[in-house]
């Protein structure tokens, strides 16, 4: 298994090369690969509770995630992406469980698209309403539920 750098950051945190890597790989996937123009920025990046979790192979980003809040307080990880060349690697459940460890035992809530239902399902996600399409993509949301307090 290849070895990857994890890092969590801050939008105000990250510097200007980074943030463009970031994008970048988020662009790559979703816009040019899934062929789905959608307003990739959506101005949930610079707020002060959002996370950016992503790993990295000889300083480059390679897959990515997002943790912010719902309204209601709630964790979302969103913009969950992998580079073609690290995929298969297990680099998305490490990103995953880094995400998860800043939710503590919060529930949270994500949109998966429907082809990675069981991905998350193996991270306590169930499906939580029916599937619709989000930007001509099928896509189910999931939560998992708030965990009891380990003594």
């Amino acid at each position: 298994m290849t070895d990857f750098a994890i890092h969590v950051a801050r939008f105000a945190d990250l510097d200007a090369a980074t943030l463009y890597a970031l994008l970048k790989l988020r662009v790559d996937v979703f816009v040019v690969e899934q062929q789905c123009p959608y307003p990739e920025l959506d101005g949930l990046d610079p707020l002060p509770d959002s996370r950016h979790i992503w790993g990295s192979r000889d300083g480059v980003p390679v897959g990515y995630l997002r943790l912010v809040h719902d309204p209601d307080g709630t964790p979302r990880i969103g913009r969950v992406c992998t580079a073609r060349q690290a995929r298969g690697s297990g680099l998305a459940g490490r990103l995953m469980s880094y995400a998860l460890a800043e939710v503590g035992d919060r529930s949270c809530r994500l949109d998966a698209q429907s082809h990675l239902i069981d991905f998350y399902a193996r991270y306590g996600f169930a499906a939580a309403g029916s599937e619709h399409l989000e930007d001509g993509i099928p896509h189910v949301p999931m939560l998992r539920p708030a965990m009891a307090t380990r003594r």
